[in-house]
């Protein structure tokens, strides 16, 4: 993907916004404060409990204060991540039905605080074929958008491929994206999962197919949002295990060859490596704002 000189200048003029997933325990608002001390510019959440299907009602003064703090630290954009329960292309019409209230209820929630965009796996096979889950799984969408006025975006995150699958391939993201017509304001690829997917995001080779995919199927403009975390499975390994920054198989070298490339410089990070601690998100944010120093300019 050639880019001019020119071009290259005014993107890493650009500053990057990095953040990482924060925890809304003690109040959602509290969130954005936990990013604040540790520096991020922007951030993800959960809005809820995600392994539970059933919602803490957010207060009127909770919706202020997070609207409050989000526009005086400049953390932005905020995206929520979709609760792990969700399954649009269950075979399963008690799942599917669930899921698609559930969706709803996350872009509301999304509404209600400002919130950017919303994050979404679309779902597993669940042993059925990948071709017709998905097409339950556009069904779905088409639901949740039927009577929603436009709010926060709904950008598709790509998955590991691992059994069941259905949207690990860019192509397939697209097909979803496609069907929708035009309500999916973007996708959010996640480095682990596009790796373990067998995409070899580490070298030239394999970044600029990875892009040529990206750009012919769905648009480098509808690339939203990067997780970016390693791997502890190897490429094409179809695992879905993050790994601390370096320490995996995309590894430093790998990164710093992913953010060579001039379309992923303006594109808001999030990590969601492995913690147990405050220090393992400290320690990983320092990791990656010394790759983007060295490779993109950032500041």
């Amino acid at each position: 993907m050639p880019v001019s000189q020119a071009t290259k200048i005014l993107y890493h003029k650009i500053m990057t916004r990095l953040g990482v997933h924060t925890s809304i325990a003690g109040g959602i608002y509290k969130s954005l404060e936990r990013a604040h001390e540790l520096g991020c510019t922007t951030m993800q959440i959960f809005s809820h409990n995600p392994r539970g299907w059933a919602l803490k009602y957010i207060s009127g003064e909770d919706r202020t204060l997070f609207r409050k703090l989000k526009r005086e630290l400049d953390i932005r954009p905020v995206f929520i991540h979709t609760s792990y329960l969700i399954n649009l292309a269950s075979p399963s019409d008690e799942l599917f039905r669930k899921s698609i209230g559930l969706l709803k209820e996350e872009m509301n929630r999304a509404d209600a605080i400002s919130a950017d965009f919303v994050v979404l796996h679309t779902g597993s096979a669940s042993g059925e074929d990948k071709k017709i889950a998905r097409q339950r799984a556009i069904k779905g969408l088409k639901e949740v958008f039927k009577n929603r006025k436009w709010g926060a975006g709904l950008l598709l995150e790509n998955t590991a491929g691992e059994r069941g699958d259905i949207t690990s391939e860019i192509t397939e993201l697209a097909e979803v994206m496609d069907r929708v017509n035009g309500r999916i304001s973007g996708i959010c690829i996640d480095t682990c999962h596009a790796f373990a997917a067998g995409y070899d995001i580490r070298a030239k080779k394999g970044i600029d197919k990875f892009l040529e995919e990206i750009e012919r199927y769905i648009g480098i403009d509808k690339l939203k949002l990067i997780h970016l975390n390693d791997s502890k499975g190897e490429l094409g390994s179809h695992r879905d295990r993050h790994e601390h920054i370096g320490l995996g198989k995309i590894g430093i070298k790998g990164f710093e060859e992913f953010f060579t490339q001039v379309p992923f410089s303006n594109v808001p990070l999030i990590l969601e490596t492995p913690k147990k601690a405050d220090k393992d998100d400290i320690r990983n944010l320092k990791k990656a704002k010394k790759i983007l120093q060295r490779q993109i300019g950032y500041y």
